[in-house]
């Protein structure tokens, strides 16, 4: 029955409450027993009573001790009291009831007046009594014996009943507060786990609504976090073996197709032989390449690529660019252009960040029109050093801006330079290794006006941001 987690938490509020409610009951009732109703009536009684011998103080407070015994005598008969007069130094000066009752210690008085009003007699009765001070530095004592009393008069008290009342109305509502309270910290782990029993990772589950405590609410905030980085790890697995697959394919359909041409004798030309054979080599290298940077890429993603951590000069790093892709440039009548200043250096491996910046001028000469501009430019901002890749040429789309670095993703190829395409894994590469050098990488582009690649690194590099290390 209290097996659920809301159960057992109602269970245990319901106690804690129960239990706080019997403690206050127990001091109440002790309260009770020590000063019953009774009690507190007689004392009001007795303040009556000196209140009227204390208005007429002045024509009896200064008689004689025997004058002032029988008017104290016969004020106890008239007002049912016993009195007395008690000096400063604790001497009973007069007594309406010596030598008929047992003597009261007078210094009793004045010690237990701080504890509670009962004081015992010489037989050990117990009496009921209040004081009052005179104005000539004498006191009033009224007592009278207390009653005795039961449980019966604990419960015939009149603050009893409106305490019944009022604890049973604060622990049913407390038990509803409690319930409530257990619901709104066990309803969101309940629907967390049935989730997470239900959670395939096919199709996109709907988020987890954040409510109840904030540790709970920041639970299933983590938990919406990773169910939506599973599923897209998940999709991004499923769209790259598809991308692979097709990737795959052409080459595949090429190779089978010559290779049976040479064995069926269809090539029996040496010309056509010698073209099968050239068509079957470059499909193999295309795919010997693809394999190539698809390994690199799990590398990188793993953080195990071999990268070395040496000076390296960005001016000369650009400039032995351009030189690489002067011949390409004058061929396809692109002017390529570097600008650098004199700029510090970074940490980092050299053959990788050129193979980053060989790829962004490669794409960019791909897609820049005869008589355009390709150029490369560095400076510092900061704390970072900026290099950016700018081109005149087609531009990019806007709708594909944002899927520019993923893997295998390639643009309409009927744009301009579409014949150049390849696998769509440059890109992705070249982020990887900004980032394995704790750099950023980013892209600006307008149709028609042509695209900026903006990469980014720390003039320090720390050793925490790098995600690759060099292994040995």
């Amino acid at each position: 029955m209290f097996s659920s987690l809301r159960s057992r938490l109602w269970l245990t509020y319901a106690l804690m409450i129960v239990i706080a409610l019997l403690i206050v009951a127990a001091i109440f009732f002790a309260y009770l027993w020590n000063n019953p109703l009774v009690d507190r009536q007689i004392g009001l009684r007795l303040r009556r009573a000196e209140t009227v011998l204390l208005d007429k103080q002045a024509g009896w407070a200064a008689l004689p001790p025997d004058k002032l015994q029988a008017f104290l005598a016969s004020e106890d008969k008239a007002l049912g009291a016993r009195f007395l007069v008690v000096s400063s130094g604790r001497q009973v000066i007069a007594d309406s009831r010596a030598g008929s009752a047992p003597s009261l210690e007078p210094g009793r008085f004045f010690r237990l007046l701080h504890l509670n009003q009962t004081v015992t007699d010489s037989l050990n009765r117990a009496w009921l009594f209040v004081f009052r001070p005179l104005d000539n530095g004498n006191f009033l004592v009224a007592a009278v014996p207390r009653p005795t009393f039961s449980i019966r008069n604990i419960l015939a008290d009149d603050l009893i009943a409106p305490f019944l009342l009022g604890g049973s109305l604060a622990l049913v509502l407390a038990l509803f507060l409690a319930y409530w309270v257990a619901g709104w910290v066990a309803g969101p782990l309940q629907r967390l786990v049935k989730a997470t029993q239900g959670f395939s990772g096919e199709a996109a589950a709907a988020p987890l609504p954040l409510d109840g405590p904030a540790e709970v609410r920041e639970l299933v905030g983590t938990f919406n976090d990773m169910t939506a980085r599973v599923q897209a790890g998940q999709k991004a697995q499923r769209d790259f073996v598809a991308n692979v697959s097709h990737e795959l394919k052409t080459p595949l359909t090429s190779i089978q197709g010559f290779s049976q041409a040479l064995l069926d004798g269809t090539a029996a030309t040496p010309e056509q032989q010698k073209q099968s054979v050239q068509v079957i080599s470059g499909e193999a290298s295309r795919m010997y390449r693809m394999v190539l940077d698809l390994l690199d890429l799990a590398r990188l993603d793993a953080g195990i690529a071999d990268l070395q951590r040496l000076p390296v000069d960005v001016t000369a790093l650009l400039n032995g660019t351009a030189e690489r892709f002067t011949p390409q440039a004058n061929a396809a009548h692109v002017t390529l252009h570097v600008e650098s200043a004199a700029l510090p250096p970074i940490l980092g491996d050299g053959d990788r960040l050129a193979q980053v910046f060989n790829n962004l001028v490669d794409n960019a000469l791909k897609f820049t029109p005869s008589g355009g501009r390709v150029s490369l430019r560095a400076a510092k901002a900061g704390d970072w050093l900026e290099i950016t890749v700018a081109d005149t040429g087609a531009g990019i789309p806007a709708e594909s801006l944002p899927h520019i670095f993923e893997r295998f993703y390639q643009i309409d190829p009927s744009r301009p330079g579409g014949a150049h395409h390849g696998a769509g894994l440059g890109l992705a590469i070249a982020r990887e290794i900004v980032r394995a050098h704790g750099g950023k990488m980013s892209v600006r582009s307008l149709i028609g006006q042509g695209s900026q690649f903006n990469v980014r690194f720390p003039l320090v590099l720390q050793d925490a941001s790098v995600t690759a290390r060099r292994t040995k």
